[in-house]
């Protein structure tokens, strides 16, 4: 009998956790065929939800999870879900009941076919504004531009993916990281499913507009060195407009035979160079940040706890 591993990241989510379970436990009940771990990653909560959690692993023996010495992010707890998966394949999904459990058949058949990555594509997204919309659709076509390798629009985490997959990202130990970039790259066989994204079961969002500006950035600045190229891209015509007009105030002087207002032109200039400049030390500052933290060599999480043992995080 093959094993499914459920992975799913928790943090404050003590009002989604009942209805999650439930709907869980009546899908795994149905799938006699298959065995089931559902693997919690409790992130730091705040409020009582490794407690539940807790609670609901006494009465049921397919519940697993890993307790976080602090909140270290949904990104870390994606890994640190991989590293504990018991089973043959695994599946990612929100606590929030935003990917609907009741999918997970219909991806396991296509992994029954032969596919390594199946993974839910989102035909719309529920209780999402207009400008988050927008904004992920620009930033998917961005990314794309920018990267070699083919990445999925409209997509999230939620989907399976097989035991070679899981191995090869566990290989993939970088602290800044995009799981959605990482899971294009490894490649392997892939297959789409369509579906209707719900808005969340109870609770708040944990994304705000912040986060998800710094994971848009870890996904463009971890999967490709095109921003860097930007220097190259602006200094050519740069230099070719500042020698064209170089030479259109020379010939200006002799011509006319007057005065040009150099201070105007050299305001301009300082401030058009200076710009540029900023712009292009962001960019080299963001890979030199990425490179100062991975060269510290720290271990991506710590765990309080796994199944009710004290780590040792040796």
């Amino acid at each position: 009998m093959k094993k499914i591993t459920i992975i799913i990241p928790a943090y404050n989510e003590e009002e989604s956790l009942p209805h999650l379970y439930e709907r869980l436990e009546k899908l795994i009940s149905s799938m006699k065929h298959y065995e089931f771990e559902i693997l919690f990653v409790n992130d730091g909560s705040k409020d009582n939800t490794i407690n539940l959690i807790k609670e609901y692993r006494e009465k049921d023996n397919r519940i697993s999870y890993v307790d976080f010495s602090r909140n270290f992010g949904k990104e870390i707890a994606m890994i640190a879900g991989l590293d504990y998966a018991t089973g043959d394949c695994v599946i990612f999904m929100d606590a929030d009941l935003q990917d609907p459990p009741e999918l997970i058949p219909e991806l396991v058949k296509y992994w029954e076919e032969g596919y390594d990555d199946v993974y839910a594509k989102r035909n719309s997204r529920k209780g999402e504004t207009w400008l988050k919309k927008f904004t992920s659709k620009m930033y998917y076509r961005v990314l794309q531009h920018l990267t070699n390798i083919p990445i999925q629009e409209d997509t999230g985490d939620f989907r399976l993916l097989d035991k070679r997959c899981v191995n090869a990202l566990k290989k993939m130990r970088e602290s800044q990281r995009q799981s959605k970039s990482m899971f294009s790259w490894i490649g392997y066989k892939k297959k789409e499913v369509l579906y209707d994204r719900d808005p969340r079961i109870a609770g708040k969002t944990k994304w705000n507009y912040k986060k998800l500006v710094d994971l848009a950035i870890d996904g463009i600045t971890s999967f490709t060195t095109s921003p860097l190229r930007i220097s190259t891209y602006i200094s050519i015509p740069t230099f070719i407009l500042l020698f064209v007009y170089f030479i259109y105030v020379i010939a200006k002087c002799i011509v006319t035979n007057t005065v040009v207002q150099a201070y105007q032109a050299i305001i301009l200039l300082i401030l058009f160079f200076s710009g540029v400049q900023i712009l292009l030390f962001g960019i080299i500052g963001e890979y030199l940040g990425r490179i100062f933290n991975e060269s510290k060599n720290r271990p991506l999480y710590l765990v309080n706890e796994y199944n009710g043992k004290k780590e040792m995080n040796d």
